[in-house]
């Protein structure tokens, strides 16, 4: 895997707040055996009634750059699958997770890992990164995170210029106080899936180019495991 160039002349916060790292670490340890507990009833229900593993993981950016393996639930049939989601490809148990957000459960690994936070701008593709102007690549400058400003003002529903806007805004106004605030407000976005369907097709920053780009087109479109040469546990 190799690291997209994340350089900026950056103003403001040059990376994650002081005491993010503890704050994120403190959350996990007061969710994970319930969050245990619900991850194995959603693996369970995914093996038990599709062929295919439990688990993807594909390649995301995450700070300054670097490249990580994400971790999410499968919820589509298995196979390759659309960059972004094709309806009849999601499974009867996949919708359930995807309409609770539960397919991202996994990435509490990706958090206890050191890779995400658990409130920050979404994981995203390296062709997409690759688009971004010097102001787009600020959202670079923390963890990528599980839920974020951009989550709870629209989410998927919002072009990618705008979600980008709202990392930008969550980088420059991060603190212990946003994150509290943005955990709430996701629990009722969790709630009434506001923005869970979206992906603009024809956004320039989202769709693919003509070079064999493969992923989701936003936060949870078509599903790519990562190559066998990526993956940690390869030969």
């Amino acid at each position: 895997m190799s690291s997209v160039d994340a350089s900026t002349n950056r103003t403001g916060r040059n990376g994650p707040y002081r005491g993010k790292r503890l704050f994120d670490l403190l959350l996990l340890a007061l969710v994970a055996v319930p969050a245990a507990a619900i991850g194995a009833v959603c693996a369970a229900a995914m093996g038990l009634t599709s062929p295919g593993g439990v688990f993807f993981r594909q390649e995301r950016v995450g700070m300054d750059g670097r490249p990580f393996l994400v971790w999410k639930f499968r919820t589509m049939v298995a196979g390759d699958n659309p960059i972004f989601p094709d309806a009849s490809r999601i499974t009867p148990v996949g919708k359930v997770l995807r309409r609770l957000s539960l397919d991202e459960l996994p990435q509490l690994i990706n958090v206890a890992t050191g890779e995400m936070s658990v409130v920050g701008p979404r994981p995203t593709l390296a062709y997409q990164v690759e688009r971004y102007d010097e102001h787009q690549r600020r959202r670079l400058a923390v963890r990528p995170g599980l839920t974020g400003l951009a989550q709870v003002n629209g989410r998927n529903a919002l072009s990618w210029g705008d979600r980008i806007e709202w990392d930008v805004r969550y980088v420059e106004e991060q603190s212990w106080r946003t994150d509290l605030r943005i955990i709430g407000r996701t629990f009722s976005t969790m709630l009434t899936g506001e923005g869970v369907e979206g992906h603009p097709t024809d956004d320039p920053l989202a769709a693919p180019g003509d070079s064999g780009d493969t992923g989701d087109g936003g936060d949870r479109g078509g599903e790519h495991d990562a190559p066998a040469a990526s993956r940690p546990d390869a030969p």
